[in-house]
């Protein structure tokens, strides 16, 4: 089995826990891919990239919030609100968000677009008006989402060393798995999504 869309790779995870023959390749490449879509759950986005072209419903005539956006290809609009999409926009009518693709202090994709020049978004109850075409994603695996990667695949690979859950005893009594580990959270959180409706 090969790693899908994993944050890190095999070689990385196995240093991380100091194995050095291949025998569990197949399951380690199991937990990367496993973690990696955790990840995704837990932040509410993908870091890595998918091209193609979606469409979205405007905030208003001036705001749309779309997937991460790596890079921009076309932005289009439907005029009379059905379904065709025939108004392509031009670099001056349209500024990419979060400015200079920073957002709270961490270099980030881009997330909305706002309508700046010669025309502005039709909106139409919840008529997606909006076609967006580029490379989905993030241009690059953040160093803080890789780690977590490795931290969460290294715990799958242990998973089987705790049956039901259990870690082990201690004077309290039965010592059981956190849902999430706490160093995964604080290297994730500030990657989460936050979304405006």
């Amino acid at each position: 089995m090969a790693i899908t869309n994993g944050y890190t790779d095999l070689a990385t995870l196995k240093l991380s826990l100091s194995i050095t023959d291949s025998v569990d390749d197949t399951w380690l490449e199991i937990c990367v891919t496993a973690a990696s879509r955790a990840i995704d759950n837990f932040t509410e986005r993908v870091f890595y990239q998918v091209s193609g072209s979606r469409v979205y419903i405007p905030y208003d005539n001036f705001l749309v919030e779309i997937d991460d956006l790596a890079t921009l290809t076309t932005l289009k609009t439907s005029t009379n609100v059905d379904g065709v999409f025939d108004q392509t926009w031009g670099t001056n009518d349209r500024q990419l968000e979060p400015l200079n693709g920073i957002a709270g202090g961490i270099p980030s994709p881009t997330t909305h677009i706002r309508a700046v020049g010669d025309y502005w978004y039709p909106t139409a109850g919840q008529e997606a008006t909006v076609e967006v075409a580029g490379t989905f994603g993030w241009p690059a695996v953040p160093d803080a989402v890789e780690q977590a990667c490795i931290l969460q695949s290294a715990r799958y690979f242990k998973r089987a060393d705790s049956p039901m859950g259990v870690a082990g005893f201690d004077s309290m009594g039965v010592v059981r798995l956190s849902r999430i580990d706490p160093d995964i959270a604080t290297l994730l959180e500030p990657y989460c999504r936050i979304r405006m409706a």
